[in-house]
């Protein structure tokens, strides 16, 4: 059958992306048909902190249960890695693809070319520019948690639990331009905004990296000395903030409070310690989640754009009764 071709041209005119030939039937969302095993892939971002390395364990895990042959990959911090490796996937030819975006506009054109191939697509952990790709229309939907709300609670939490009169806040960024960043910076800033007890010094990425995070906690630090919070996008670089602050002769926990998302072992184990305030839960484990969400399609269900994960908040009450089953 003889099928006529539309040209990609508007979503990725922006991106600066080469035009890509799509399918008119591929205007709408690729089907999923039943079967007992797919080829999937897993398009991982990196593999330098748990929180990554538990969330490719945990589709490891689940595959043979949810009768995956999987195909996973690492892009190792590289945006343009993770596009040729959907690349490889599609040439692969599997029937459904799992993406962690590592930032959000970057990574359109391997949703575009995805959709194009005739794949579902579903993001996990991050999204991309919703101004130009779209869940259920580009791709499937999102699963993940709501990093606004992360943010918002985690800066709540520090208004309710700061002791002084005045908070001098460094914050201490994720992945420039990726959704979690973008995000928890929105849900903490907002809040902190409507206080004038409160003031964010400096914002600066530590790439959600620990070793990153604490070398720009020790040159904030130098800039900013009387700083009394940080609060940082995630476990790591709370922990590696945690040792600058140490290193540099600051008592965390006494003298300055360092609050955090994520809700690694490492981060509940701190605030056993008393090192940490908080840490709002933003769970890597993905995979039941996304075997689920994929039969559920696969049997033509409609899927919400926002398959959305409830998070948990850890503070002293109640971390040790949850360090065991922490990554």
């Amino acid at each position: 059958m003889n099928r006529r071709f539309l040209m990609a041209t508007a979503a990725l005119a922006g991106l600066g992306v080469a035009a890509i030939a799509v399918p008119l039937a591929a205007q709408d969302l690729p089907p999923l048909a039943q079967k007992d095993r797919y080829k999937v892939g897993f398009a991982q971002m990196e593999s330098n902190n748990p929180w990554r390395i538990a969330e490719t364990k945990s589709f490891h895990d689940t595959a043979e249960e949810c009768g995956w042959d999987l195909i996973a990959t690492d892009a190792a911090g590289s945006a343009a890695k993770q596009v040729a490796d959907v690349d490889s996937m599609i040439a692969q030819g599997i029937d459904v693809l799992f993406l962690p975006p590592r930032e959000e506009k970057p990574l359109i054109p391997a949703v575009m070319k995805a959709k194009a191939a005739g794949i579902p697509t579903f993001l996990v952990d991050r999204s991309v520019d919703p101004n130009v790709a779209q869940a259920g229309r580009d791709y499937v939907a999102f699963l993940g948690s709501d990093f606004v709300d992360q943010g918002r609670r985690v800066a709540e939490w520090t208004l309710e639990n700061f002791d002084g009169e005045k908070g001098i806040i460094v914050e201490l960024e994720g992945t420039t331009g990726s959704s979690p960043a973008n995000d928890r910076k929105k849900g903490f800033d907002d809040v902190m905004a409507q206080h004038d007890n409160m003031e964010i010094v400096a914002s600066q990425s530590g790439d959600f990296a620990r070793d990153l995070g604490r070398q720009v906690m020790e040159t904030l630090l130098q800039a900013h000395p009387d700083v009394n919070i940080v609060y940082a996008h995630n476990d790591e670089m709370a922990i590696g903030a945690i040792q600058a602050l140490e290193l540099a002769g600051r008592k965390p926990g006494e003298d300055i409070l360092v609050v955090s998302i994520d809700g690694t072992r490492d981060a509940l184990q701190a605030i056993i310690d008393g090192k940490m305030g908080v840490t709002v839960e933003s769970s890597p484990f993905f995979g039941p989640l996304a075997c689920e969400t994929m039969k559920r399609y696969a049997a033509g269900e409609t899927i919400e754009p926002w398959v959305q994960v409830s998070d948990r908040i850890f503070t002293k009450e109640n971390a040790a009764d949850h360090i065991d089953e922490a990554y």
